[in-house]
Order: C-alpha cells, then structure tokens, then sequence
C-alpha cells in the first residue's frame, strides 16, 4: 500500500472548502494526474460515482470512484477501483479560525496484480504528486 499524506491551512472557511471540494469533479483543477473526471450517476452525496481519468508514470488510466463518506464540513471519503488499483482519498477539515481551515488530505493506493511489482520503484513519482496536489489544493483553494 501506498500513502500519501498532506496537511495545509488554506484562508477559506471550512464550509467553502467543503463545498468545493465535495464535487468530485473539481479535481481536474487540483489533482495533477488528473485528465478528466465525469459524473455517472447520484447528486454528490454518498453513493454518487465518477469516472476519473488520469495520467501518471506516462499512462493513462481510468478508475470509478464512489462517494463513501460525507460528514459536511468535515469529511470526505472517495474509492476508486480499477483492475490494477484501489484508491482511497480521504479529506478532513478542521476549522482554525473563522476564515481559515486546516486540510488534511491522505491518498492510499493498493495495487493488484503485476502492478504490485513496480510500485517500490516509484517513490519519487508518489512524493512529487503528493507535493504537487498540495500545492494546487493552496492555489485553487486560496482563490474561491
């Protein structure tokens, strides 16, 4: 299993952040590997699926994720499943002052299969997404 694990304070209120991003699709504007993602099926709430395309290591991949948690403004629980990869994203919020929050965000990845083989080699790649999420998070955030 692979995590990836980032804490930010962001100047919005945790409301806005949750707002922002309950909407699965919004991760075309922050997620770095991400190419695309489409809402299937639900209203945003638990049980919603999206089909999110995305490009890491030079591939690119698709996986259906769906809601599994949303306790508004704390905490968001997305699963992405594919053949090769299960996804688990986790967003909690915390407010620290009336306009500012703290953002905990944990991605989890467990492979199937041969992908298990080449994941010990891909630290560096798993570190910078994680960076370079974290980094999007405070700009798009940082502007709503």
């Amino acid at each position: 299993m692979v995590t990836i694990q980032r804490v930010m304070t962001v100047e919005r209120p945790a409301e806005a952040v949750f707002g922002y991003l309950a909407d699965f699709e919004n991760t075309v504007e922050w997620d770095p590997g991400t190419v695309r993602t489409t809402r299937l099926e639900g209203g945003g709430g638990v049980g919603t699926t999206y089909r999110n395309v995305s490009r890491f290591g030079g591939r690119e991949t698709s996986l259906v994720y769906t809601v599994d948690e949303v306790t508004a403004p704390e905490r968001l629980r997305f699963r992405g499943e594919n053949k090769t990869v299960t996804a688990r994203d986790t967003i909690t919020l915390r407010p620290v002052t009336a306009g500012e929050t703290e953002l905990t965000y944990v991605a989890e990845f467990e492979f199937h299969g041969v992908a298990r083989l080449v994941v010990p080699f891909m630290g560096r790649q798993f570190a910078k997404l994680g960076d370079d999420a974290a980094a999007r998070l405070r700009d798009v955030l940082g502007n709503l």
